[in-house]
């Protein structure tokens, strides 16, 4: 599965950069994705969500590693980059809402409130 999100990554806008590197990062991306699989599901059970989700971790993990968490728009000409406040992690957002069918339910309980 990493080759599959691999090669998301570099058609998304990877190219170019360090393959070792982008492969490290797919396979974490793919770890964590495991990691919170509902129980008895596999990447293949997925849909083709696992993937693309996979990606988007990736790339938004290599975009903060560069110090490029939101960054929304970048010109060339008379250069100007604008940033905004809660950008980052919007891949990383995506993708999990992406996978939410097929993720265990985590972060949020109910104790004490009768039924």
């Amino acid at each position: 599965m990493t080759e599959q999100v691999l090669e998301l990554v570099q058609a998304l806008g990877g190219a170019g950069q360090d393959e070792e590197a982008l492969r490290t990062l797919c396979a974490a991306a793919c770890q964590a994705l495991d990691r919170r699989l509902k129980d008895g599901l596999t990447a293949e059970d997925c849909r083709g969500a696992y993937p693309l989700a996979a990606a988007w971790l990736a790339m938004d993990w290599l975009r903060e590693g560069r110090g490029l968490e939101g960054v929304t728009a970048l010109s060339a000409g008379d250069i100007s980059v604008r940033r905004e406040a809660g950008g980052g992690g919007t891949l990383a957002r995506k993708a999990l809402e992406l996978m939410g069918p097929f993720l265990k339910d985590e972060g949020f309980v109910f104790r004490g409130v009768e039924g």
